[in-house]
């Protein structure tokens, strides 16, 4: 288990965090800035903090009233730095093994010819890093920090530096090599898809506090706030008012539209009638519905609506359609009122680029409200 409790000032900025994880894997996710990478530095022992505590399965590693800091040497940490720093003057081997250079020399070539193989990088020991491709560097940089056998491996966007396709095969790549290890690990991202990916528990940044931690499926559904669902690029972010709410359904009034959403088990305050609030729809939960079918059936399409598409973006596999309601009033978003993400065949077979004018229908569990 890590638990961590610390204050940090620098020039204009302050650092004010808590949090604690028993899973695998945490993700420190927020927007760049935030004081995610501080906090990894204050972990590993780089960066002292002002006051706090900082405990590892029962080890503490920092108290301010008690005195302790603990050298980083000797936190039994490794730690993967953005771009890898990886000594361009020594080769693969050498950068591998460079944490075990208090071990016998046959100690030494064992464990670093055991990471080698765990890593797939057998053939390469006596290259230089400026040798290696992007993929290469990231295994090595991190089979660095594993080669000491650490206690927590700390990553500070690993993939930052690599471009988006390779980001995107080696984003795999990593959580893979995570669990084959089972190390606990804190990793660093301002990217929500590496953060959902690679992190069990996602921990939220903003400006120096952390605005929500939770498992990264509570997180997806569940954010804390809207500033939460804002970073973490949650689009169709909306406000109403409640026209009525029950343990399991809350009716809202938006657009001069009554809507009924799912109410969450887990929420104990029912908000009154005619107070405001808000909530999120995902694009890609808003329904078409098609005109060669009949009327809408109301036992199905719910929450029904109408507008046309007064604006679209093609993303290859799919299009975004931004849709104006025909209801009167300022638009929720603009110009525009909802984003609605369809696959492109859906979009080619109903030829949507000729028909513009749409009925939407979203089911009522897609519509998560969010807390006040």
């Amino acid at each position: 288990m890590l638990s961590l409790a610390i204050e940090k000032r620098l020039p204009g900025f302050a650092l004010d965090v808590r949090w604690e994880t028993e899973d695998r894997v945490a993700a420190l996710f927020g927007p760049s800035g935030a004081g995610k990478t501080l906090t990894l530095q204050c972990l590993a022992g780089l960066l002292r903090p002002d006051r706090g505590r900082i405990v590892l399965d029962g080890r503490v590693l920092f108290d301010s009233e008690a005195g302790i800091d603990v050298p980083s040497r000797e936190r039994r940490l490794g730690y993967v730095f953005q771009g890898y720093a990886l000594f361009p003057h020594l080769t693969v081997g050498d950068n591998l093994g460079f944490g075990l250079r208090g071990r016998s020399r046959a100690e030494r070539a064992r464990r670093v010819g055991e990471v080698m193989e765990r890593l797939e990088l057998q053939g390469l020991d006596r290259r230089y890093p400026r040798e290696l491709s992007g993929g290469q560097q990231q295994r090595v940089a991190l089979g660095r920090a594993l080669a000491i056998d650490p206690d927590l491996v700390l990553l500070d966007e690993p993939l930052s530096a690599l471009d988006a396709p390779l980001r995107a095969q080696l984003r795999g790549e990593l959580g893979r090599t995570l669990r084959e290890w089972g190390k606990a690990t804190v990793l660093v991202t301002h990217d929500f898809a590496e953060a959902y990916r690679l992190g069990d528990r996602i921990v939220v940044y903003d400006r120096g506090r952390v605005i929500q931690s939770a498992p990264r499926s509570e997180l997806l559904w569940q954010p804390a706030s809207e500033t939460v669902a804002r970073i973490m690029g949650i689009r169709n972010i909306l406000r109403g008012t409640v026209i009525k709410a029950t343990p399991d359904r809350i009716q809202l009034r938006w657009r001069g539209l009554t809507l009924e959403a799912v109410n969450s088990p887990t929420r104990a305050y029912l908000p009154p009638p005619e107070s405001p609030i808000a909530f999120f729809i995902r694009p890609e939960y808003v329904r078409l519905i098609r005109k060669d079918r009949g009327a809408p059936d109301p036992g199905h399409h719910m929450n029904l609506m109408s507008g046309r598409v007064v604006a679209e973006a093609d993303f290859g596999t799919t299009v975004a359609l931004t849709i104006r309601l025909d209801e009167p009033g300022q638009p929720a978003q603009g110009d525009y009122d909802l984003e609605v993400e369809v696959p492109r065949l859906v979009y080619e077979i109903l030829e949507i680029d000729r028909d513009r004018r749409w009925q939407l229908s979203i089911h009522r569990g897609s519509i998560q409200v969010l807390p006040a």
